[in-house]
């Protein structure tokens, strides 16, 4: 297809890649609502993919895998609420100490599942219409990535409509105020952390069971860090952290498709451009002399 198979390798670059920016994103943004923040979530995402691959490897069930990443990224979660609830601890600590932690867990225990091949995800073939054999390799989605689809209507309903989203919105807002409504901010705060590191872990079985479909130790490139820059891109809206989440695995897409059409030069600095999409969103979202519009007013000051 020459260069016309450039903007195809990008579009199924970004249905393909896309995945674990949603999932971390959303599970960040859950926990953000409530005015915590979770840069541990890196750390989730390894683990959980470790957990998934292991898992799909030892019961030949790659879908059990999933459901034992998220466990183990809520168990990551519990840690981290307990951590973070307790006084004079700063939320930004306890996140590096979690990256570490959750890292060395999955490095340590991930070792013997390097070499052997796990039962991977499915995909749904959307191209059956096209005789084209690059257009229905791109159109083949993971099941799990519809999901993330899914969630990301669900959770801006949630938040906008139920009461346990205003539950959240209030403490995140104002947690003096939802005290005083009777509202207990650590319940709240510690359930917001638990679901949205069980979303991370999610998001991690994705990558070693489906893209790209192996168990290594450096398989999240960050990508859970780059998740809060995503967040805060999004302006704490669930449906923004799907386009956020789209361009994202749009920008990691460009490398491999330039190179699939012979383009070597540069190829590293192609592959950076997620890193550099995200210095530059910090760059011009994070001024103090700017108000992030949509930030929970007690987002990390207690």
């Amino acid at each position: 297809m020459g260069w016309w198979g450039v903007p195809l390798a990008i579009a199924a670059g970004t249905l393909r890649g896309s995945a674990p920016f949603l999932f971390v994103s959303l599970g960040e943004c859950l926990t953000e609502k409530s005015g915590k923040i979770n840069l541990g979530l890196e750390g989730t995402l390894l683990t959980g993919a470790m957990s998934a691959y292991a898992i799909s490897y030892l019961t030949n069930s790659p879908w059990l895998g999933v459901l034992v990443a998220g466990c183990a990224g809520m168990l990551l979660g519990i840690i981290h609420a307990w951590l973070c609830q307790q006084p004079k601890v700063n939320d930004v600590a306890v996140g590096i100490a979690m990256i570490i932690f959750g890292s060395g867990i999955a490095f340590f225990f991930g070792k013997p599942f390097i070499q052997p091949i796990a039962p991977q995800l499915p995909a749904i073939a959307l191209g059956g219409w096209s005789s084209s054999p690059q257009i229905q390799s791109a159109l083949k989605i993971c099941p799990l990535f519809l999901i993330g689809v899914a969630i990301a209507p669900l959770m801006q309903w949630f938040f906008a409509s139920t009461r346990w989203g205003l539950y959240i919105r209030a403490v995140g807002d104002a947690p003096e105020a939802a005290k005083a409504m009777g509202i207990s901010t650590s319940r709240v705060r510690w359930l917001c952390i638990v679901a949205g590191s069980f979303l991370a872990g999610i998001g991690g079985a994705y990558l070693s069971l489906y893209y790209p479909g192996s168990w290594t130790e450096r398989i999240s490139s960050g990508q859970g860090l780059m998740a809060v820059a995503l967040v805060i891109f999004a302006r704490w809206q669930p449906m923004q952290c799907l386009y956020a989440a789209l361009l994202f695995g749009g920008a990691q897409a460009i490398g491999p498709a330039l190179q699939s059409v012979g383009i070597d030069s540069y190829y590293y600095l192609f592959n950076a451009s997620p890193y550099i999409l995200t210095l530059l969103i910090m760059i011009l979202t994070c001024s103090p002399k700017r108000t992030l519009t949509g930030a929970p007013g007690a987002l990390g000051k207690s």
